[in-house]
């Protein structure tokens, strides 16, 4: 196939996000964008109780049912296909990418370990969402053994193994449910199920086994590392997480005839290897070379970035070689709440008459915040946060951490907490680039996606905490587009990712630009943002450990009394 044909080819980009899944038709020659569709998960995320039994869930813990996901190719796919007006059969490829690290418990054919007769009432046969983080405390014995052992995996990715990922949620599932553990056979990235579901064969996509999966090298931790954690961990690697991996790009193979009846598409097109949302937005924001971070800003912030040099980043994620574009080093940052932090402050700390004025006004509530913290200079709200309320996952690693809000009185207005959040989600950027400046891979463009550049006064503030421009994908959809880009790929449109980026992808540099004054206000704040930072993140006060721990023992009290 060739780009150049002088017939329309298109391909599909599938986006799973934290509470729906969107797809978008894309044309083969230039990107454009010609429909799109959206379909929420019908059991959305359980982190209070298990839908089938209404049993509550533990503190920290995040769920998902993997039939859901199921449901978007059945819905949002042929609606997106309906939306362009394109003729189904000049769909080339189709392609993929989740949240991640999302981890699916399956037997040997792909079936997860929910569907199963009998299982439906065990939260560990259930997808492990991203932010589900109860599994702290194995991440923490994996951490302590690792750098008491001199692992040399460890400093590829900042020191520390988050509890997000693989191995600390697969411990996690071995010492609470040992039975499903040993009815497990394969502990699945979600990016990769879909694919499965898609093809009808398994195929590991080098992205998560990178980042996620502690894949270094070719080697994942060795047999005695795991032993030491548990001796009936010890061949977790090469039983449950070994498989074969697929290139960022490649096809996985072709869509079969059931996942085509489910889609409208043809069956025997391209189905590319999955791929983590973050990463595979970078192509779609032509953020294909060296020191450009593009910055995903949705329910939580995914900083990606690609070098030519290898360097050891303090609190990074993970750095992989080829894990964004082939012949690059990627690397990987991240904070675990952003938008997540904004929803839950107007969820339940507006007061009904600011609702009011927003509904009277046209406005939603974000709105109505923006628009009255926007007109006060920096630093009159008197306030600071930390923007922990969902952990810190750089450059501290560390989910038992907590928020933080200083400063408040009684005059403390809504719009001010409101801002005070806001800037701290910048400030925690902030952080993140300047870890990266100091260790030697500098940040020389910062690239913005997501849903949260629809607002222009956060992009601003951004711009001017970082004190550099701001560039803005081009795109509403760019993980849906970056899945698109790698479908016409794998179905050979382009030669590789950075060819069809130059060609499908579109950024605007430069849209926001910092103000000198604003920069130097917010300079202050961040020495203060960051005096508290160290001193509740790196061990001056563990006040906030404790009190997770306190509500631990409370809850896990109050339901031994129910």
């Amino acid at each position: 196939m060739s780009q150049s044909s002088t017939i329309p080819t298109y391909v599909v980009g599938v986006d799973y996000g934290t509470l729906s899944g969107r797809a978008v038709v894309v044309r083969v020659h230039d990107g454009a964008e010609l429909g799109s569709a959206v379909h929420e998960y019908r059991h959305g995320v359980m982190d209070t109780v298990l839908a089938a039994t209404g049993a509550p869930l533990p503190p920290e813990w995040a769920l998902q049912v993997p039939a859901d996901y199921v449901e978007v190719l059945r819905q949002a796919v042929p609606a997106a296909v309906r939306a362009a007006g394109v003729d189904p059969a000049a769909v080339v490829g189709i392609g993929t990418d989740f949240t991640a690290c999302t981890m699916v418990p399956v037997v040997a054919d792909g079936t997860p370990l929910n569907e199963l007769p009998g299982l439906a009432d065990r939260p560990h046969a259930y997808v492990k969402l991203w932010r589900h983080h109860a599994a702290q405390a194995q991440a923490d014995r994996i951490n302590e053994l690792a750098a008491r052992r001199g692992e040399r995996w460890l400093p590829r990715y900042g020191g520390l193994i988050s509890s997000e990922w693989e191995f600390a949620k697969g411990l996690q599932l071995l010492e609470e449910d040992p039975e499903l553990y040993h009815r497990m056979d394969h502990w699945v990235e979600a990016a990769d199920w879909i694919v499965w579901q898609l093809t009808g064969s398994y195929v590991r996509n080098a992205c998560s086994a990178g980042y996620k999966g502690i894949l270094q090298d070719g080697q994942y931790p060795d047999r005695d590392f795991l032993a030491a954690l548990n001796p009936d961990f010890a061949g977790f690697a090469e039983e449950k997480v070994d498989h074969p991996v697929g290139a960022l790009g490649a096809a996985a193979g072709t869509l079969s005839a059931e996942a085509a009846a489910w889609t409208g598409l043809p069956a025997g097109i391209a189905v590319a290897v999955g791929n983590v949302d973050a990463h595979v937005c970078a192509p779609a924001a032509r953020a294909t070379d060296p020191g450009q971070m593009v910055a995903i800003m949705g329910t939580s912030t995914c900083h990606v970035m690609s070098s030519d040099t290898l360097r050891e980043v303090p609190g990074m994620c993970g750095v992989v070689d080829g894990g964004i574009i082939d012949g690059l080093y990627g690397y990987e940052a991240g904070q675990s709440g952003v938008g997540d932090i904004f929803g839950w402050f107007t969820a339940h700390f507006v007061p009904g008459a600011l609702r009011e004025e927003a509904a009277a006004r046209g406005l939603s509530v974000h709105e109505l915040l923006t628009e009255q913290a926007s007109r006060e200079p920096v630093g009159a709200h008197g306030l600071l946060a930390l923007d922990w309320q969902s952990g810190n996952r750089s450059v501290l690693v560390d989910h038992e951490l907590s928020g933080l809000l200083v400063g408040l009185t009684l005059a403390t207005r809504p719009h001010e907490v409101y801002r005070a959040l806001l800037e701290a989600t910048a400030f925690g950027t902030r952080t993140i680039v300047e870890t990266f400046a100091a260790s030697g891979i500098p940040v020389t463009e910062f690239v913005a996606a997501g849903g949260l550049i629809k607002n222009a006064f956060l992009m601003q503030i951004y711009a001017d905490v970082l004190g550099m421009p701001i560039s803005v994908i081009g795109s509403d959809q760019g993980p849906a587009l970056g899945s698109a880009i790698h479908a016409a790929v794998a179905a050979g449109a382009y030669p590789d990712v950075r060819t069809a980026a130059g060609a499908m992808g579109r950024l605007e540099h430069a849209a926001y630009t910092p103000d000198p004054a604003r920069t130097e206000a917010y300079s202050a704040l961040y020495a203060e943002y960051t005096a508290l930072h160290d001193h509740f993140g790196r061990g001056g006060n563990d006040v906030m450990r404790r009190l997770k721990a306190l509500r631990r023992h409370a809850r896990s009290t109050q339901e031994v009394s129910a």
